[in-house]
Formats: C-alpha cells, sequence, structure tokens
C-alpha cells in the first residue's frame, strides 16, 4: 500500500535518533570502560581490563552491586503484593467505580518523583510525623533512628514510587483475560479461589513478570531516593557510579559499573520476555 520513498520517510527518522541518541551513547560507554585516567585526571586511551578487574578486586563496589540488587528485589515483591490485589480488584470487583479507582492509582505518577521522595523524608524524619504520632500515643520515648537513612527507608519510598509501574501491566493482563474462561470455571463447580489459581493467576503470570521486570530495573537504577534517605547504609550502585562520573571524575570506571548493569539489566529483560511468551495466552 505504501511506497518504498515513503516507508523510509517514515522510518529514518526514529532510526537516526535512537542511533545517535541511544546507541552512540552506549558505544562510547563501551570504549571508556576500557579507557583509564593518568594521575593528572586526564582520561588515557589505552585499553586494558583493569576497570573491570577493580569491580572484583575492590569489594565495596560488587558488594555495594549485591545490597542493591538486594534492595531492588524487596521493593519488587513489595510492589507486587500491593499491585496484584488492586489490579484484581479493579479488574473484577471494582464495577462501575473502575475508571475512577484507576485514576486515584495513576495519580502519584502526575506528582514529581523528588515530591514524594521528600514527603517520606518528612514522615520518617526524626521529628516527622510518624515518630511524632508514635510518641504522642505513648508508643516510643525516643525518636525511631531506623526509619530514615537506612535501607528501610530506601524500600519504602522506592516501593511507594514504583508500584504503580508494577500494578499497569498486571492490571493490562487481567483485563485481557476472557470472562467466558472464568465464567466456564463457575460453572463447572469450581470455586472462587480454585478459580484465581488455576485460570486467573497463570493468565496473569506475564503481567506479573513485566511488573516485576519494571519494579526491579528503575529500582536498581535509581539514585535519588538513597541519596536523600539512604545513608551510608542505603546508598546503591548508582550512587557510586553518579560519585566516579562526578566528583571522583573516575569516567572509565564509572563506565565499567554502568556497563556491568546494562548487561544485567538486559539479560533480565530478555529473560522476562521469554518467560512472559512460554506464559501467554493466546
Amino acid at each position: 500500500m505504501f511506497s518504498r520513498g515513503y516507508k523510509a520517510a517514515v522510518t529514518l527518522p526514529p532510526v537516526l535518533w535512537v542511533a545517535l541518541f541511544l546507541f552512540t551513547p552506549y558505544v562510547l560507554m563501551f570504549c571508556y570502560s576500557f579507557w583509564s585516567v593518568s594521575p593528572a585526571q586526564t582520561i588515557v586511551h589505552s585499553w586494558d581490563l583493569n576497570n573491570y578487574k577493580d569491580l572484583l578486586r575492590v569489594d565495596v563496589y560488587w558488594q555495594t552491586l549485591l545490597r542493591s540488587m538486594w534492595i531492588a528485589a524487596r521493593v519488587t515483591i513489595f510492589s507486587l503484593l500491593l499491585a496484584y490485589p488492586m489490579a484484581y480488584f479493579l479488574s473484577f470487583q471494582a464495577g462501575k467505580r473502575k475508571d475512577l479507582l484507576y485514576q486515584l492509582v495513576v495519580i502519584p505518577l502526575w506528582v514529581s518523583y523528588l515530591v514524594r521522595a521528600y514527603a517520606w523524608k518528612t514522615i520518617l524524619g526524626s521529628d516527622g510525623v510518624l515518630n511524632t504520632l508514635l510518641q504522642y500515643v505513648h508508643l516510643t520515648r525516643h525518636p525511631l533512628e531506623f526509619l530514615l537513612y537506612s535501607p528501610f527507608a530506601v524500600v519504602l519510598t522506592l516501593t511507594h514510587i514504583y508500584t504503580p509501574f508494577a500494578f499497569l501491566p498486571i492490571y493490562a493482563a487481567l483485563e485481557h483475560i476472557p470472562r467466558n474462561l472464568v465464567e466456564a470455571s463457575h460453572d463447572l463447580g469450581a470455586t472462587p479461589a480454585q478459580t484465581f489459581w488455576r485460570v486467573i493467576l497463570p493468565l496473569s503470570i506475564p503481567g506479573v513478570l513485566a511488573g516485576a521486570t519494571f519494579a526491579f530495573v528503575l529500582s536498581l537504577g535509581d539514585f535519588l531516593a538513597p541519596l536523600l534517605l539512604g545513608g551510608p547504609s542505603g546508598i546503591m550502585i548508582s550512587n557510586i557510579v553518579v560519585s566516579l562520573f562526578g566528583a571522583a571524575y573516575n569516567w572509565p570506571l564509572g563506565a565499567a559499573i554502568s556497563l556491568c548493569m546494562l548487561v544485567l539489566v538486559v539479560g533480565l529483560i530478555f529473560g522476562s520476555e521469554r518467560l512472559g511468551k512460554k506464559w501467554s495466552f493466546s
């Protein structure tokens, strides 16, 4: 239906955009990861594997990466525990209130990330809302120090921020489940619990995998929440990358860490996609 000129005119601009602003930076990051920094703080274009050796030799890097993955895993679990019941209720139980409740879930995405992070900082602070309330009802005598500047604060904040990202694909998967399958399950004598475990949950697995991938990947790459609420024990790998590209001026090592994170994220995305195709309903 369309000529080759039209197809080229439509395809060429987005391809150039992706190549210029996505592929080219990745190539530059790949090159930087094999270079080094001289004592005079200049980039030396000598190719070696020293940066990758430092990742394995220096404990702080891989330990921070493991801690970041553990924080992201907890955020993913809590996001799914919150998102799936909400998505299930909206899809099967909300009725006429579905659109209104859906908007209430999505509205937090309209609020600035910094506003939500600072809101939790205000709530969890020593003189914040939560500590003040606990002392007012005489449940505690002193402010709870673990609430702020800790991994707990980072996990709580990231869970609040990224739960909508886990909710959306789960809700979409539940909405695409044919209702006649659910009705057939009930007609065959299955209880609501049996219908959920044998029909609804298996068919919603692709949405769960997509939501888990969103929550994990976004949490793993986050650096603002750990910076604002994490403290020394809540620093994540992205904070180290920011410091390497900033104050430390060690772009090669920062590029090596970034490339390792990129490989990890791409592997997770491909693995999630393959599992999603395996569980997909056609």
